[in-house]
């Protein structure tokens, strides 16, 4: 799964990486840019097939229409690649929803020992790249409207399955078109997801902070050192 990741980048440069921009009066309502420890909840900057020329601010945890409790998008931060199509929650959304999450790292736990070393891993030559996610618009029992994603997952590439078994659907800058474009049928678009190259991505222990989510600072994405005294890095 993907429960952790970074955006540590201005909003000037995610205009200028997206040919998109922000609407004044969505700049308040998402988590402070940058983030350096994107959580569950957090309201981040996503583009989707609705308005691809703009940045809308969603939730994390997609919450269906079906939902009676908010608490639902805590279960469904993540979406298999593999069974999308098979759950209620987003059959839907892969047929007319999609979106594409900006992202300059992601997190994951690797089991070490006793404990759980955490690594951030990012895609070389991009500083930034995106994830493909799903949307959904909620309105609670009291009125208030939620506007919400899911991420996308796969089987790892092959340099960081030792690290998680998953990783989240990363797109090419020349595929997020087409991710986003709803007339293309779900199962066809399902098929361009597929892990990137080992030799794209890199991998490296972070700090042990970043498993709390009120830790949000430059430090958490600063290489450490590993229990054997000298930092690791994958590729």
């Amino acid at each position: 799964m993907c429960g952790r990741s970074s955006l540590t980048k201005s909003e000037k440069e995610l205009e200028a990486r997206f040919k998109a921009t922000f609407y004044s009066e969505d700049l308040e309502k998402y988590n402070p840019l940058p983030n350096y420890n994107v959580a569950p909840t957090h309201v981040m900057p996503v583009i989707t097939n609705e308005d691809p020329e703009h940045f809308r601010p969603l939730r994390w945890g997609l919450i269906p229409f079906w939902a009676k409790d908010v608490r639902v998008g805590y279960k469904m931060i993540n979406a298999r690649k593999e069974t999308v199509l098979e759950k209620s929650a987003f059959k839907s959304a892969m047929e007319k929803r999609r979106c594409i999450v900006p992202m300059d790292g992601y997190y994951e736990w690797k089991k070490m020992g006793k404990q759980k070393q955490p690594f951030r891993i990012t895609v070389k030559n991009q500083e930034i790249f995106t994830v493909a996610g799903l949307w959904a618009k909620w309105k609670s029992p009291e009125g208030v409207v939620y506007e919400t994603y899911t991420l996308l997952t796969q089987e790892p590439s092959p340099g960081i399955a030792h690290i998680h078994d998953r990783m989240p659907a990363i797109l090419s800058p020349d595929q997020e078109m087409s991710w986003l474009d709803v007339d293309m049928p779900a199962q066809d678009a399902l098929a361009i997801l597929n892990p990137p190259p080992d030799e794209s991505m890199n991998a490296y222990e972070v700090s042990s902070r970043v498993g709390k989510v009120t830790e949000n600072d430059a430090d958490l994405i600063t290489p450490q050192a590993s229990d054997e005294g000298a930092q690791t890095s994958l590729f």
